[in-house]
């Protein structure tokens, strides 16, 4: 399989981690990279080097490797009419960073805002509720509304909880 990226000396770095991690043989020429592996290991780094390209870390993108997280890619257009996609993107960064980062700490998820997509890094479990906010941001909901929701979601997570999942 053949895979064109611009984060090519990103991944040549960390070459011999990421193939561990994802049991799969990288060979790079310019900008391609070649990709040797089993099929399960070729699905999960075609996640895995879409985000990094959305410009996820490569230590964040290998949490894919484990079945528990998932990588998910909302387009911004499907939840909006407007034109304007900047005012939209600004409204889900926040000043200085700051929506985006409340969304990751109150979700539990990773956050990257790419060009017209958002990028979203979680367990199965936090990607809905990081998903469903990201949508109420960009239909208009306030900041404090979406944030007033992910604390209830994860109050009601820990309340079903039981006390059996490994904090």
């Amino acid at each position: 399989m053949e895979i064109i990226t611009d984060n090519v000396r990103k991944i040549m770095k960390d070459k011999q981690k990421i193939e561990k991690a994802l049991s799969i043989k990288i060979s790079a020429k310019g900008r391609k990279l070649q990709i040797e592996g089993e099929q399960i290991g070729e699905f999960i780094s075609l996640q895995f080097f879409e985000a990094i390209d959305a410009g996820f870390s490569v230590r964040i993108a290998l949490l894919l490797a484990n079945q528990e997280y998932l990588f998910e890619r909302l387009s911004i257009k499907n939840f909006t009419k407007r034109e304007n996609l900047t005012y939209i993107r600004a409204r889900l960064i926040g000043k200085h960073g700051q929506t985006r980062e409340l969304l990751e700490e109150l979700s539990g998820c990773f956050i990257k805002i790419h060009d017209n997509y958002v990028y979203i890094i979680g367990r199965a479990e936090d990607i809905k509720n990081a998903m469903n906010s990201v949508a109420k941001i960009i239909q208009g909901s306030k900041q404090s509304s979406v944030y007033a929701y992910l604390e209830k979601q994860r109050k009601i997570q820990h309340d079903d909880d039981l006390g059996l999942k490994i904090k």
